[in-house]
């Protein structure tokens, strides 16, 4: 593994596929100022290469991608300093859901908080047969924030409505049934399932697929109309390279 900084690790397969772990942050990879800010510095340095096929985002060990926030350093805020703490995982938030690139959550463990909040912001999420999910920040006198936003658009306004305001926590089933995650693996398999995941990513053209998670970006924030007329432009666009061509020649001489 090529330590990019003190707080993030990357493995780089022949595919294109990059494995990027959070180190140095504890046994549950609890988030702190200057963890946040190197894992979003590593992910800001990796956005420009136009040769990364997908990004899996772990954690250094089997107990949590990200287990949460540091409570340690939050308890020693005051607003001003609250405000920019939350602002360093909000922008750590952004560096994933704004990556050019599909980004696979790999959930081992515990995802609280602000370890939901990067999870939501990936494109899928993969969990362990025994993760457990919540979000206990109104338990620590705080509201979850920023990326919990997200959450309405995935699950709901009830489910996202009870995790917030019960601090309860869920189980990987649980999370499956509502579509907080995308799959659970069998005990055992969690990499299998990300490499499934990976595999589906590498069979998609790498153009189209940057193409696609971008234009999803772009409807999570546009009335539908705008969504439909920003996509004929981004369609017209994908012919500008041989992907399509290419591509569709391939599927109708395999029909053949």
């Amino acid at each position: 593994m090529d330590m990019l900084n003190p707080y993030c690790g990357i493995d780089r397969d022949t595919r294109g596929v990059v494995r990027l772990t959070i180190c140095n942050a504890g046994a549950l990879n609890i988030l702190g100022s200057a963890a946040m800010l190197g894992v979003q510095a590593a992910l800001q340095s990796l956005a420009p290469d136009e040769g990364i096929r997908a990004v899996v985002l772990a954690g250094a060990s089997e107990k949590s991608m990200i287990g949460g926030a540091d409570i340690k350093e939050m308890a020693t805020l005051d607003q001003a300093s609250a405000e920019a703490f939350i602002t360093r995982l909000a922008g750590l938030c952004e560096a994933v859901r704004t990556f050019p690139a599909p980004v696979i959550a790999r959930m081992p463990g515990w995802c609280l908080g602000g370890g939901l909040e990067v999870a939501a912001a990936c494109d899928v999420r993969v969990a362990a047969h025994d993760a457990k999910f919540g979000m206990p920040e109104v338990r620590v006198g705080i509201p979850s924030v920023i990326h919990a936003a997200l959450l309405p658009r995935l699950i709901g306004w009830g489910r996202t409505r009870w995790l917030l305001m019960t601090a309860e926590t869920i189980d990987a089933p649980t999370a499956l049934a509502w579509g907080l995650v995308d799959t659970v693996a069998p005990e055992g398999e969690l990499d299998a399932a990300v490499e499934k995941v990976v595999t589906a990513l590498l069979a998609c053209g790498p153009l189209a697929l940057r193409s696609q998670k971008a234009l999803l970006r772009q409807w999570e924030e546009l009335p539908l109309k705008e969504s439909i007329d920003v996509s004929i432009g981004t369609f017209g666009r994908s012919f500008l390279t041989d992907e399509p061509k290419r591509l569709m020649q391939h599927f109708i001489d395999r029909k053949r």
